[in-house]
């Protein structure tokens, strides 16, 4: 086992004990905290204080915070790069409880790093800014995390939920706050003028229900939200925390952190860094490796061109391989052995969920826009049904009954939406299979 495996073996009886007020983090200038930060962050600190408060900088081998490294030029530098935006990245010091904790002022994640060798093996050392270092060594109030869980999670919003309901599992619930105020906490982001204006559904959408369904898939937790309202909108929200019976199932391979190799690999054939972090997140080490072997020989080929944008023909891969991936997601979840047949029959039952619940969703969607706004998209969906020679009786039924009858909905939809609504990423396929556990 090497020495990340043996950290996490550790935290499950030895958990890090993480104050009340790095639980929810917030970026104050347009800079992002990603789900590799957070968790090697987790591991500095669990590291910190287990070498104690005493210290006035901490030392620790690469290998035991990141896995893969060969300290190649590309490497050190993808190394530097988020040792140096834990320094630089002030963030906001809250505790999801309102008046919970010592009041922080605005500091970095860390107060200096630096990457060197020792006896041919690359070490890191840093240090705590002195106002907040005996808080976060030595905290009154604090979550007792598992890094061998949070190794597991692929989402940013996955991570900080997790984190989060730990600190109120023997509560049952979390504080209330703002919907607003989940937003940059989950996503590791300061909120923008654009992301401001963003309704409640859609964050529901796209951070919530995901973060929800990784949280109770593969942690000891189970997550439920619980939702306010002020009128007829929803104002607030907070989360029903319970312990399962028994701990989630374990993976069929020790659990490990991201594999920076393949960060580097990636950067080497011209993806982004953030892009490689992203999509290993995403979609796992396994399907990254296999995607990125294809990405080299499409780049060696250059036919029938060179390739333009390797982060755009490497996300087509890994998306392509949705069946593959809804596959692999059956057989970590049962310990039995699946079959194909099992494991494309299970495939169909998520997509027919999936396009189930995007359809409600699309037309909840249209439903909220104004009178005027939807009388447009039907002048525009009767041109297009007249022009495409549609059927007489779906034309007839959008002139008698409007768009909601049955017959025109689909259409609507799709002219709505474009052709590809009914499409899922095999992200969204794993996040319905998360929450059928498997079936």
């Amino acid at each position: 086992m090497n020495r990340v495996a043996s950290k996490a073996s550790e935290s499950a009886e030895n958990p890090l004990r993480k104050p009340v007020n790095t639980l929810a983090i917030v970026p104050t200038k347009s800079s992002k905290i990603t789900v590799l930060a957070r968790k090697a962050y987790n591991v500095l600190l669990y590291i910190a204080q287990e070498q104690g408060i005493d210290q006035e900088v901490y030392r620790s081998p690469l290998k035991d915070i990141l896995r893969g490294v060969d300290f190649n030029s590309n490497a050190r530098e993808i190394v530097k790069q988020h040792l140096r935006a834990m320094v630089s990245t002030t963030v906001e010091w809250q505790s999801p409880t309102a008046g919970e904790g010592d009041a922080w002022n605005v500091a970095g994640l860390l107060a200096h790093a630096k990457v060197y060798k020792q006896g041919g093996e690359n070490w890191v050392e840093w240090s705590f800014a002195p106002n907040i270092k005996h808080e976060l060594l030595e905290p009154q109030r604090f979550a007792r995390l598992r890094l061998d869980v949070i190794s597991q999670l692929r989402r940013h919003s996955g991570v900080v939920l997790y984190e989060i309901c730990s600190r109120y599992k023997d509560v049952g619930q979390t504080a209330r706050q703002p919907w607003p105020w989940w937003r940059p906490v989950l996503t590791g982001s300061p909120d923008t003028e654009d992301s401001a204006k963003q309704e409640y559904r859609f964050f529901k959408r796209d951070v919530l229900k995901l973060a929800i369904a990784e949280v109770n898939a593969v942690t000891d937790l189970e997550v439920e939200l619980i939702e306010h309202k002020a009128g007829r909108f929803i104002s607030d929200i907070q989360f029903k925390v319970l312990k399962k019976q028994q701990e989630a199932l374990p993976l069929r391979h020790p659990p490990v952190p991201i594999d920076l190799s393949q960060v580097v690999r990636a950067t080497a054939m011209g993806v982004r860094t953030e892009d490689a972090e992203a999509l290993i997140h995403s979609h796992g080490n396994e399907a990254m490796a296999t995607a990125l072997d294809a990405l080299q020989k499409r780049v060696a080929s250059e036919f029938p061109e060179p390739l333009r944008d390797p982060s755009r023909y490497l996300r087509a891969l890994l998306e392509s391989s949705s069946a593959a991936a809804a596959k692999k997601q059956v057989e970590t979840g049962k310990p039995a052995e699946v079959t194909a047949a099992t494991a494309t029959a299970a495939l169909e039952g998520w997509t027919a969920e999936w396009i189930s619940r995007r359809r409600a969703m699309v037309l909840e969607e249209f439903d909220a826009l104004s009178t005027d706004e939807q009388a447009k998209w039907v002048e525009r969906l009767r041109t297009h049904l007249y022009e495409r020679g549609a059927h007489p009786s779906i034309r007839k039924r959008l002139e008698t009954s409007g768009w909601k009858h049955p017959m025109v909905a689909g259409e609507l939809i799709r002219f709505f939406k474009g052709p590809d609504w009914d499409k899922p990423t095999s992200q969204e396929l794993l996040a319905i299979a998360a929450q059928r556990g498997g079936r």
